[in-house]
This record gives C-alpha cells, sequence and structure tokens, in this order.
C-alpha cells in the first residue's frame, strides 16, 4: 500500500503538473492577442493578459496549428458521418468547443473534456461566471451536471476524473454520454509525458481497446539528451513535472513503435520543422514571421525540433485523418569518425553574437555580443601567457557601441575592421570602425585604439549576420560582405567591395551565378577570393553548399563546389581555412538528431569527411551556435570555441561558460 508520504509527493506532482496549464493558457493569449492565430475566448480564461516573447508566441503558434490542423482534418474525414465525438484528455483550460462551436464546425459533433477535478472545478466556475462562455452552452442536457461531470451541456461536456485511472474515466465517459462505437477524435496536448510510462502506455492502450473507430493526436517533447534537450528536461524538473516519456521514447520512431505496440494500427508522427515546412502553406509562415521583430533562429529551430506531432488511428475511415508523409529532406552525412578531443579552458566567459579576432598569436580580442548581463560595448581579451588562457578588459576601453552579430575582420597590415551588426532586432548598425592595436603595450593586456571610419562611394545597408572577409584584386585588398539580414530584409544577397586603401566601396565584376540570399552564413579568405559555406536561405531552411569566389583579370568569378557526400546543412556555426580545407564547425540544422559537429571540406577534390566532438571532457551541454572560433598557435591544429548558447524557449537560458579547445589533428591528416 502505498504510505501517506508517497500519497503526499504524488499529490505535489499532480499539483505541480496542473500549473503548467496555467502557464501554457498565458501564452497562447499573448499569441492569440498578437495576431499568431485567431481565438476570442482564451482569454476569458486568464486574469491578466501578459505578452510572451516573440520566441514564445511562434512556439504556441505552432502548437496551435499542428493540433487544429488535425481536428480540421478529422472534422473533414468525419463531415457525412451522423455522430461524431473529441475526447481531449487534460484539456485544461483550452477554448476547442467555444471556438469550434463560434465557428460552426460543430454539427453532429460533442467535445468531452477531461482533467484533474481541481482544473475542471476552476474551469467550470470560469465558464459559468462569464456571460460569453455560459451563453455557448447549448441545452440538451440536464443543466445540473453530477458526479465528475462540472458542465454537461448538448455538444459539451467537462468532466473531472485522473486521466490515469481507467475504470473511472471509462465510467464517467459512459455516464456522460460518449458513444464508443462512433468516430472519435483523442487529444492529448503535451499530456502523457507527464505520467510514469506505465500509466501513459495504459492510457494509450484503453483508448486504443475503447474506441476503434478513432484518430489519437498527441503533442509532446523529444530528444532529451542533446544539449537544448538537456536544458528542457531540467526546467521540467525543477517545475516538479518531470517529463517520464523522454526516458524511454526520446525520439518520433519509437514514439511511432510505441503506439503500434499499444494497439493502434497505424501511426505517423513528425517533429515541428516537419509539419512547419512540409503542412504549412509558404504565404501563411511568411505571414507569421511577419507579425513581429524576430532574431532567434537558432532557438525557434531547435524548438521545433524537439517537440512532435502524432496521430495514430484505428478504423479504415481514420485513415484519412493521418498526417501526410511530407517530411523535410533528410540529409545523411558520410559517417562520422572518431570525435575529436575537446577540453575546456578555465577561463570564466560566456556570451553569444560576440565577433572575435586574433591580435597577434596568443591575444583574441572579443567585441559586443550579450551575456547574462544584457548587451554590452565592452571589449574582451583572450591571452594566452605561460599559464594558459585569461580574460582581460580592454584598458582604455575600446567603444564600439551595443552590437550583436556583427564582424570584425583581420587586416593584411594589421588592426581589424568592424562592421554592422545590431542593438536589436529593430537597430541595426550601420557604421564601420577601425582597429589598431598597440603593439608597445604592455604584455598583461591590449590597448586598441577605435576610429570610425569615413568611405566614399554607396555603402551597403545597415545589417547584421553578414559575412565580411578580405579578397585582394590587382594588388588591392577589399572588404568583401555578402548577406545577412536586417529590419525590413529576412535574407540579404548582395554583394559589397571596400577599397581598403582608398576607403571607398566601389563596384567589382563578378560573374557567375551568386549564392541565394542568406544569413548566419560563413566567409573564410581563401586564395585571393573567398569561400562561402552554410547559412539560413530565404526559404527559412539552413543552406548546405560550398561557393568560391576566384579571382580573374576582370574581376571574380562565383564557382560552386560539387561536395561529395553532401555535408549537413547549417547556419550560425563557424569555418576557418587551413591549406586546401575548409573547417566548418558546429550550427544549427533543423532535427536534433543531426547536430552538426566538425565538417571538413577538402576545396581541390570535393571531399568530405564529418567529426563528432569527443565531449567527455567538457561539460555539458556544449551548445555551438552564435559562438565565436579563432586558430590558436599551439602545439598542434587547434580551434578554440569561445561563447555561445541562447534562449532555450520558455525553459531557461543556457550560455556555454568557458572556452572550449578543440583538437583537428585527426581531421587534418
Amino acid at each position: 500500500m502505498p504510505t501517506a508520504n508517497t500519497k503526499k509527493q504524488k499529490k505535489g506532482r499532480d499539483t505541480a503538473v496542473q500549473g503548467t496549464n496555467d502557464s501554457s493558457v498565458v501564452s497562447k493569449v499573448s499569441a492569440a492577442a498578437q495576431g499568431y492565430f485567431q481565438d476570442a475566448f482564451l482569454q476569458h480564461f486568464v486574469c491578466k493578459v501578459a505578452r510572451r516573447a516573440p520566441l514564445i508566441n511562434r512556439g504556441y503558434y505552432v502548437r496551435w496549428k499542428a493540433v487544429d490542423h488535425c481536428v480540421r482534418t478529422f472534422l473533414q474525414v468525419t463531415a457525412e458521418c451522423p455522430k461524431r465525438q473529441i475526447l481531449s484528455l487534460g484539456a485544461g483550460f483550452d477554448s476547442l468547443y467555444f471556438r469550434l462551436h463560434a465557428d460552426g464546425s460543430l454539427d453532429g459533433a460533442v467535445v468531452f473534456e477531461v482533467d484533474f477535478p481541481d482544473v475542471t472545478r476552476r474551469k467550470s466556475a470560469l465558464i459559468s461566471s462569464n456571460v460569453t462562455l455560459s451563453a455557448m452552452l447549448d441545452s440538451g442536457l440536464p443543466s445540473s451536471p453530477t458526479g465528475p461531470a462540472y458542465v454537461c451541456s448538448g455538444q459539451y461536456r467537462l468532466l473531472g476524473v485522473d486521466v490515469r485511472e481507467e475504470s473511472r474515466v471509462e465510467e464517467a465517459l459512459g455516464a456522460a454520454g460518449l458513444d464508443w462505437a462512433a468516430p472519435t477524435l483523442i487529444l492529448s496536448e503535451v499530456v502523457l509525458t507527464y505520467m510514469e510510462p506505465q500509466w501513459s502506455d495504459a492510457v494509450i492502450s484503453w483508448a486504443a481497446k475503447l474506441l476503434p473507430q478513432s484518430l489519437l493526436v498527441v503533442y509532446e517533447q523529444i530528444h532529451p539528451h542533446d544539449p537544448f534537450g538537456r536544458v528542457m528536461q531540467e526546467h521540467f524538473q525543477k517545475l516538479n513535472s518531470t517529463l517520464h516519456a523522454l526516458r524511454q521514447y526520446p525520439d518520433t520512431s519509437a514514439q511511432r513503435r510505441r503506439f503500434l505496440d499499444k494497439g493502434w494500427e497505424r501511426c505517423e508522427c513528425v517533429d515541428m520543422n516537419d509539419f512547419l515546412f512540409g503542412l504549412v502553406s509558404k504565404e501563411e509562415r511568411g505571414r507569421m514571421e511577419s507579425l513581429e521583430p524576430f532574431d532567434e533562429y537558432e532557438e525557434w529551430h531547435q524548438k521545433c525540433s524537439h517537440y512532435f506531432i502524432l496521430t495514430a488511428c484505428r478504423g479504415s475511415l481514420m485513415e484519412q485523418a493521418l498526417l501526410p508523409l511530407t517530411p523535410v529532406p533528410s540529409v545523411h552525412p558520410s559517417p562520422s569518425r572518431p570525435g575529436l578531443g575537446a577540453r575546456t579552458v578555465p577561463v570564466c566567459l560566456e556570451g553569444l553574437g560576440m565577433a572575435s579576432v586574433s591580435v597577434t598569436p596568443g591575444q583574441i580580442l572579443l567585441t559586443g555580443g550579450s551575456c547574462r548581463g544584457g548587451r554590452g560595448s565592452a571589449s574582451r581579451v583572450l591571452l594566452r601567457g605561460l599559464e594558459g588562457w585569461k580574460s582581460l578588459s580592454v584598458e582604455p576601453p575600446a567603444d564600439l557601441g551595443v552590437r550583436l552579430y556583427h564582424t570584425a575582420t583581420s587586416l593584411p597590415g594589421g588592426g581589424a575592421v568592424v562592421f554592422g551588426g545590431r542593438s536589436s532586432p529593430l537597430s541595426p548598425v550601420g557604421d564601420l570602425c577601425r582597429l589598431t592595436f598597440d603593439p608597445d603595450g604592455p604584455e598583461s593586456s591590449v590597448k586598441v585604439c577605435v576610429e570610425r571610419m569615413v568611405c566614399t562611394g554607396d555603402a551597403p545597408s545597415p545589417r547584421w549576420r553578414h559575412t565580411a572577409s578580405v579578397i585582394t584584386h590587382r594588388g588591392r585588398d577589399f572588404l568583401f560582405v555578402f548577406g545577412g539580414k536586417n529590419q525590413s530584409e529576412a535574407t540579404l544577397g548582395d554583394s559589397s567591395f571596400l577599397n581598403l586603401h582608398q576607403q571607398q566601396w566601389t563596384e567589382l565584376p563578378v560573374e557567375g551565378a551568386a549564392p541565394e540570399a542568406r544569413h548566419s552564413h560563413s566567409a573564410c579568405s581563401y586564395r585571393g577570393g573567398a569561400v562561402m559555406f552554410g547559412g539560413l536561405g530565404r526559404r527559412g531552411v539552413p543552406l548546405g553548399d560550398t561557393t568560391v569566389l576566384r579571382p580573374t583579370e576582370r574581376g571574380f568569378c562565383w564557382e560552386r563546389v560539387d561536395v561529395r557526400p553532401p555535408p549537413v546543412p547549417r547556419y550560425s556555426h563557424r569555418a576557418h581555412v587551413t591549406g586546401e580545407k575548409l573547417i566548418v564547425v558546429g550550427g544549427v540544422w533543423l532535427h536534433a538528431d543531426g547536430v552538426p559537429g566538425v565538417a571538413v571540406i577538402d576545396l581541390a577534390t570535393g571531399g568530405n569527411m564529418e567529426f563528432n566532438l569527443d565531449t567527455t571532457s567538457v561539460p555539458w551541454p556544449l551548445m555551438l551556435h552564435s559562438f565565436c572560433s579563432e586558430a590558436t598557435d599551439s602545439e598542434g591544429p587547434e580551434l578554440l570555441l569561445i561563447g555561445g548558447g541562447g534562449n532555450c524557449f520558455s525553459f531557461g537560458t543556457h550560455l556555454n561558460p568557458q572556452p572550449v579547445c578543440v583538437d583537428l589533428g585527426p581531421a587534418l591528416i
């Protein structure tokens, strides 16, 4: 028999799970208020409307869109049926009934909602005290519900019962008028995962057993072990709402097998990136993306890769309501070689959206970015001495203003140029700054002089997430700026050339097909020109192309490199050229199980090798996006990865606390 303490712990966990409903409905109201979807009834279930961040609004938009797609499909498939039902498990303060009733979609349908008695009691009180909601309860059944039924109207039944208690649920639904033989849509939005697997598996099994003509729709989390997944798990553990299902069913394949093993005849499951790009039209995605200023692409795609929408069916009619198989094309890179060694550098330094530049061997200047303390203008220096690396502030302070996602490019004669960036998604920075370093300064610090550059010619529009590299034409050095984004353009595809000697923006003839518009890509100086890789394209999908800008007699020419096997597409990565090898590190891809490590592309042959990172000596999680990287001159070819991380949806912010040194030796043999 369970002890009193065990019962108390269980009640505490149940209360914590119920608390996720209150947070969720506030976020849904925020998304609806910003126009992500239309729902005039959610606001009646919250005491106070609060505006969430654009990333949160997008997350609840794609959740709403996926569930709404499945509901509408079910209603279309069963349109000719004389009777049909929607059964929402763990419904919380969902407004589905009121929304469907208002737009006339419930012809011949009844909505049943089941949740904890405390939740349904509160929901019932909100409905009865609200004129708008109570007016939408049609007659047809006694207005004084009994037992676990808190609301009982002709087309809406609200039941307070724990969905883990199969016999009580079956009894309550039967008493409320559920027709076990009628076509039934069963909804479960982030409900099963809060139960221990033996309970959630039992719910899946009894639903299949009791409802032979049914469609089950499930929305919840996957991929618990990668960096984003680790932060996600820790968040729910802190809330005392552990995501139990992730342990046994960590990905879409395991989830699909789970439902088939529990009595469902067919099952289709896709993550939310696949849903977004496969089942939401380009026009609708464009509408959604235009609603608010946004610059958290990495976190957005990672959030979508850690949630899935699943449909499982019983009965031939319900097969027509399954999700269609329209996934984003998968990329299957060559088998990864043994992991490249990685170790932490014992320096406390964090930040994202910074830019880095090597001052001298063993001195790395970091500019801009943001950290837990907010966005800053102070620059820092990583300095390597006999005792290893240490972080120092720049004296006197090098004032570059507040900027993120800018570029800092080493100049052939010494110094560097800082270009672009933003202080917010509505405030790009368009100036150019030349940095010069005092070679006679003390060895323990770096003295930096900042000079605003006054340039003639037609300057490129202000931007961020672009690239800037040095190229050479007829003995003259140019700063080559490509791509990026700004407050009005999601992707830019223009090229600009700054004559560094004359400080003049000029035009140079460029032949060949230019790469498509993109941002968050990489461009490295290479043989007098530049080599560009990846980025986020105009369709919002990561790119995996490699293109070289080669010098010619007249100017330059774009040439596409046919890389085999194709590298994993990615953006927000870093890249370096070593001889004829392009080293691509980290980045973001659409699928959590395809998080990039290191790709080594041979620019002479087009060959490609993918390497994992051996992170056993590195504190986990390690997020390799929005970071900086610089080659070091220590023994053996090494890269120093600095900063990185991001806001993990509503689960908290993770910033890599220390730089990480990666040994490239095995990759360059």
